[in-house]
């Protein structure tokens, strides 16, 4: 026969043995999928667990597959890229993130391109 624990004594024991648990609140968990499918999650129940340095998520609800096509699918360049390729072509920051944007994340494309109009 199992024992059965009250929460309280279940999260003493846990933390005695360096796991934490923690609940978010969440109103949305997207999970992006290599091929531009995503899958998403609202009103989701998400908790973290957090044990020897490391992170765990756990996340419950019903999700709904979101696919979309290449032409429907917007690129948006990360901060790093922006940073890389406005201080490699000496541009603003708003003419390296439309450059990566029209070069599809191509950090070279774009550097070239951008210094090609500079000339």
């Amino acid at each position: 026969m199992m024992r059965k624990f009250r929460p309280r004594d279940l999260e003493r024991m846990l933390r005695s043995m360096g796991v934490k648990v923690q609940s978010l609140d969440a109103i949305e968990v997207l999970i992006r999928l290599r091929g531009g499918t995503s899958l998403k999650i609202s009103d989701p129940q998400v908790s973290v667990t957090k044990v020897g340095g490391e992170e765990v998520y756990q996340i419950m609800g019903r999700a709904e597959e979101i696919v979309k096509d290449e032409e429907t699918q917007a690129y948006e360049p990360s901060e790093d890229d922006i940073a890389l390729v406005s201080s490699q072509a000496s541009v603003s920051y708003e003419d390296a993130r439309k450059a990566l944007i029209k070069a599809q994340g191509d950090l070279a494309e774009a550097i070239l391109k951008l210094k090609g109009e500079a000339s």
